[in-house]
């Protein structure tokens, strides 16, 4: 590729640390924040009868716990990827949703509806479970232990068990109780 002055920041900012040191701190400390300003941890202050979070508290625990956080390059390296990886997998659901749109006439409001919003979200959700597991290194070792076996016992197993569980679900279901007109 050739290199251009846009490219050359870039380089020059990975240098200085900006990907590595600052953008993890300022995600951390403000995730952090915000979710201790939310909860009150650190008690309230009374001014002129209105209750306010302790910003003081809150941001100095915000800023040490995102320094820590910095220090340990193996949960930067994880945030990173995660923050990537969450990255793709929205910009995934909109062009997901683009094509969706594509079937519907001008004008027309496109919604996902009922089922189809619950089972969007239940891929999303397991997506991020992924993504996290996959940053930690757990998915490759779970992957190789259940495909590793020679005779696929672990797979077995899990299938099996999953049937045993769709047929116990299958028979303690209470039948719908039909409304009499």
């Amino acid at each position: 590729m050739a290199d251009t002055a846009l490219r050359g920041i870039f380089i020059f900012l990975e240098k200085v640390g900006l990907f590595d040191i600052l953008l993890p701190f300022i995600l951390v400390f403000t995730i952090l924040f915000a979710i201790l300003e939310k909860t009150k941890v650190f008690g309230t202050d009374d001014i002129e009868g209105k209750k306010y979070p302790k910003k003081n508290l809150n941001a100095i625990a915000s800023f040490a716990i995102a320094f820590l956080v910095v220090a340990s390059t193996k949960l930067v390296g994880i945030i990173n990827e995660v923050v990537a990886n969450t990255t793709l997998l929205l910009l995934l659901s909109i062009l997901f949703l683009l094509l969706v749109g594509s079937f519907f006439k001008e004008g027309d409001p496109v919604y996902l509806e009922g089922g189809w919003k619950v089972l969007f979200m239940v891929i999303m959700f397991i997506g991020i479970i992924l993504i996290f597991l996959n940053s930690l290194g757990w998915l490759e070792n779970t992957w190789q232990y259940f495909g590793g076996t020679s005779k696929g016992e672990a797979i077995g197993v899990v299938v099996m068990i999953i049937v045993v569980i769709l047929f116990i679900m299958a028979i303690i279901k209470e039948p719908k109780k039909s409304t009499a007109k």
